[in-house]
């Protein structure tokens, strides 16, 4: 099977592994401004929100029918807990930007808020990561230290391999994904276990399906850590939000399509 070298998640979505899809940074000036300007974290205040005001924003990552019923997890300052208990196995969360790529220039952007709803299979071997990583984040521990427990927990089992199914709902408008563009838009996430985009046909020509890896924004990074397996979100866009409503996007694209 070839590995594919292109990037090809969409600028406007985060692999919130929840899991965030890294965004391809295109624009390499833009790159080095967020870097400079998100070099360190800010208050862990900044990053914190009002608890209604949070559990409310994750409910809208999915349609009511998927979320009401979900789990609820809302961040405090030492990491995410428990606000609401559901049932049907979805966890629904608010992400920040240490969720996404290990290396995204803005993972320290005290504005990125990412509702993300998990299904059981992502919550049993997504969520987990991103528990880890919000918690030592919030510590004040580097991304080298992230990086080890991450292998530790993945090498003893603590953390399960990724389970199959496993798949995100993204779809709220009041989401904040990044600096660059529109900062939002509403898709559907697939985590799986390869490296080539190419297995989903993701980012060629009239596809709709585009693709980043998990771990790293830069591919090539993977390999410098050997322990992290490959995981590849697969991002497919939607044209409305969770509440049904069309995005403006879909809307100017009828108009222009009209003749």
């Amino acid at each position: 099977m070839r590995h594919s070298t292109r990037n090809h998640s969409p600028r406007r979505c985060l692999a919130w592994g929840i899991a965030l899809a890294a965004l391809p940074l295109a624009r390499p000036a833009r790159a080095q401004d967020a870097a400079a300007r998100y070099a360190h974290p800010a208050p862990v205040a900044e990053y914190l929100m009002n608890r209604s005001a949070e559990i409310a924003l994750a409910r809208s990552a999915a349609p009511a029918s998927i979320s009401s019923h979900a789990t609820v997890l809302v961040l405090g300052p030492h990491g995410y807990e428990l606000a609401v208990a559901g049932a049907n196995g979805f966890v629904c969360m608010v992400e920040r930007g240490w969720v996404g790529a290990l290396d995204w220039p803005e993972k320290w952007n005290p504005k990125i808020r990412g509702a993300d709803c998990l299904n059981a299979p992502a919550a049993r071997s997504i969520l987990p990561l991103a528990e880890i990583r919000t918690t030592l984040a919030l510590a004040g521990r580097p991304t080298s230290e992230i990086i080890d427990s991450l292998r530790a927990a993945l090498g003893s089992g603590r953390v399960p391999p990724l389970a199959p199914g496993a798949m995100s709902y993204m779809m709220a408008k009041g989401s904040y994904l990044t600096d660059q563009g529109d900062h939002n838009g509403p898709h559907l996430m697939f985590y799986m276990p390869v490296s080539d985009a190419a297995v989903w046909g993701a980012g060629e020509p009239g596809s709709p399906v585009e693709s980043g890896p998990y771990w790293f924004a830069s591919e090539s990074r993977l390999e410098q850590h050997p322990g992290l397996p490959p995981v590849r979100v697969f991002v497919v866009p939607v044209a409305t939000w969770s509440d049904g409503s069309r995005t403006s996007a879909h809307i100017a694209g009828e108009k222009e399509s009209r003749p």
